[in-house]
């Protein structure tokens, strides 16, 4: 299986027509039928069904072209970071941040990682932790920082970071600046900002329904930063991890929500079976001694 066998198969793919595929990869269509024809040779059956509007895939295409994608993508990758480390002398290490996780603690940390690895080029993935874990998986990322609910099995290695309550944030001007302590009772009574991603929303919800307590969601949003910005407007108050909220958060102020207690355990989560390269490893064992 060669390539560019894999290149035109999955042009076709996309465009779903070969004269539009061999263009797209400028190649004549008489060669790139022919690797096709060569591909589904190899592979003991045909990719594509052909009629006149163009082509669709077979049973067998559609088996093979994740798998083929995949390939593909990770070629590309492995060129462009071996280009990198030839021309730059640096090694890319990609580590995935689960989305709810703030930069006020992690920062720091990795700037003076940095300084520490001048040879290390570091890439930060913002995503959900289900997206995280399965590019770890694939070995598209080299680490993932998340703060799961439960262990994420025996196929990773888990490294506690540090925990942190959560707090309530609401606009400078609000009545609660002037409180010493917080609880989710007098958060009922407030506009509630509904933080769609937090990874213990379904936690809060039973701890409420326990208490028969209700907080109305004005706002609901999958992103931190509108969350701590509609709490800059006066719109609402919102309950999030502490480092989440910037230091630096103008117009914004937080107590520690008292009764009950709420925290989260945030982890640096590497793959145990695949092996890592001398950065990464630096990187564990580093993050291993504390941030």
């Amino acid at each position: 299986m060669e390539m560019h066998q894999i290149r035109y198969f999955l042009a076709v793919c996309d465009y779903r027509n070969f004269t539009q595929a061999a263009q797209s990869t400028y190649v004549s269509q008489p060669s790139l039928t022919q690797a096709i024809k060569n591909l589904e040779d190899e592979l003991g059956g045909e990719l594509f069904f052909r009629d006149r509007r163009g082509c669709r895939l077979t049973p067998l295409g559609c088996l093979v072209e994740p798998r083929l994608r995949h390939i593909y993508q990770n070629t590309l990758m492995t060129k462009s970071d071996a280009i990198r480390f030839t021309r730059l002398k640096k090694t890319p290490i990609r580590v995935g941040i689960m989305t709810t996780i703030g930069a006020q603690r992690l920062s720091p940390f990795f700037a003076r990682y940095q300084r520490e690895h001048p040879n290390t080029e570091l890439e930060l993935i913002v995503d959900t932790e289900a997206t995280l874990l399965k590019q770890l998986h694939s070995g598209f990322l080299d680490l993932v920082i998340s703060a799961p609910l439960k262990s994420p099995g025996k196929s990773y290695h888990s490294t506690l970071l540090y925990q942190e309550r959560y707090v309530v944030v609401f606009n400078a001007a609000h009545s609660f600046a002037k409180l010493n302590t917080i609880n989710l009772q007098m958060i009922q009574s407030e506009p509630y900002l509904d933080r769609l991603n937090c990874e213990l929303r379904e936690t809060l919800k039973s701890i409420c329904n326990e208490r028969e307590i209700n907080l109305y969601a004005t706002y609901r949003s999958n992103n931190e930063e509108w969350i701590l910005n509609m709490v800059r407007a006066g719109i609402g108050v919102a309950l999030i991890p502490e480092y989440t909220l910037p230091c630096d958060a103008e117009d914004v102020r937080f107590h520690y929500l008292e009764d009950p207690e709420i925290t989260r355990q945030v982890f640096a989560i590497c793959s145990a079976h695949m092996p890592q390269q001398g950065e990464v490893s630096a990187l564990v064992q580093r993050l291993e001694r504390g941030i």
